[in-house]
């Protein structure tokens, strides 16, 4: 029986053949397996490729390793903490460092010299009632590139790219940060709806950092950005403000497309601790999944609080929530 594989799974096939990181060997893996049309003209195939899969897997993990195949980094994945992740990445001495410092409890290594960050650290930022985590990593040069960043882009939420825009030459070295990551068939792109039609091409959601513009020279970076990315969310930040630093909390937030949805026990006040993460546009059923699947098959209806409803309003399952709404499930 004919398999019938599109024209682009020989492409990756290829790409896979000749990768020799785990990680990204495992990556490819899992889109080969995805791209194959499940009938029983590749049952064969597919049982061949999942048993290439867990053998990664357990390659990663430590168990047994291939033979001439290069180890991956202990830094290739980070768990993500909190309601998303946001990594930032940039040139040398671009202020990542400060940044991260200034937004979390992590404590980086900040030196005024290129290349004083040398493995990723992480730390929570809190804003309003929940807490995103931030990574801090090292910097992306012609000379520069560590092999786990791709891995570390490709799982976060949001990318920041920052620059110092007080910093004569600093559009040029952005170029070089998204040249890198092209070479690994990851585009820095604008907004998270841009998509490629290379199905080996991940396009990953990315905010400028327009560092220091409070800065000597920073104002006309600043501008300078703009006009050079203007597809792009451009935040300028600086360590100085106080209230700079939370415009790019909000910033980030905005750019994430989430919302906070707060749950009240019935009888009970709600509970503003710990809300419920969704994207924009998620639904009553949505918010209850992730809770419990059983929680959310047994819902009958919801009570909501929130802007422009009504005290209690009565909605069902397939009603959108907005950000900071106040739910009561009802089962």
């Amino acid at each position: 029986m004919p398999t019938n594989l599109p024209p682009h799974y020989y492409e990756l096939e290829r790409e896979f053949k000749q990768e020799r990181d785990p990680q990204e060997k495992l990556r490819l893996a899992k889109e080969l397996l995805a791209l194959m049309p499940k009938h029983k003209g590749t049952d064969k195939l597919q049982a061949e490729m999942k048993a290439k899969i867990a053998k990664l897997r357990k390659q990663i993990d430590g168990g047994q390793k291939k033979h001439g195949a290069r180890t991956s980094s202990p830094f290739d994945h980070i768990d993500r903490e909190g309601a998303a992740q946001v990594i930032l990445v940039g040139p040398p001495n671009s202020g990542k460092s400060s940044l991260v410092d200034a937004l979390t409890n992590a404590d980086p290594l900040i030196g005024d010299y290129p290349y004083s960050t040398r493995e990723p650290l992480t730390g929570m930022m809190d804003y309003e009632t929940i807490q995103i985590q931030l990574i801090d990593t090292p910097p992306v040069s012609e000379e520069a590139f560590e092999k786990y960043m791709p891995n570390l882009v490709r799982q976060a939420d949001l990318v920041m790219l920052v620059s110092d825009v007080s910093t004569p030459g600093f559009e040029s070295r952005l170029r070089v940060v998204c040249e890198r990551f092209r070479e690994r068939r990851i585009h820095l792109v604008g907004r998270h709806s841009d998509k490629s039609d290379d199905p080996l091409i991940v396009c990953k959601k990315t905010v400028l950092a327009a560092h220091k513009f409070l800065d000597e020279g920073g104002g006309d970076g600043l501008r300078q950005l703009r006009e050079s990315y203007s597809d792009y969310t451009i935040v300028p930040t600086s360590i100085l403000d106080d209230e700079v630093l939370n415009e790019m909390k909000a910033a980030l937030f905005q750019a994430l497309e989430i919302i906070r949805v707060y749950t009240k026990p019935m009888g009970k006040e709600p509970d503003f601790y710990d809300p419920i993460i969704l994207p924009i546009g998620g639904t009553v059923e949505e918010a209850a999944l992730t809770l419990h699947k059983d929680f959310s098959r047994r819902l009958q209806y919801a009570k909501l609080w929130g802007q422009g409803k009504f005290e209690g309003q009565r909605v069902k399952s397939s009603f959108v929530l907005s950000d900071g709404d106040i739910i009561e499930f009802r089962i």
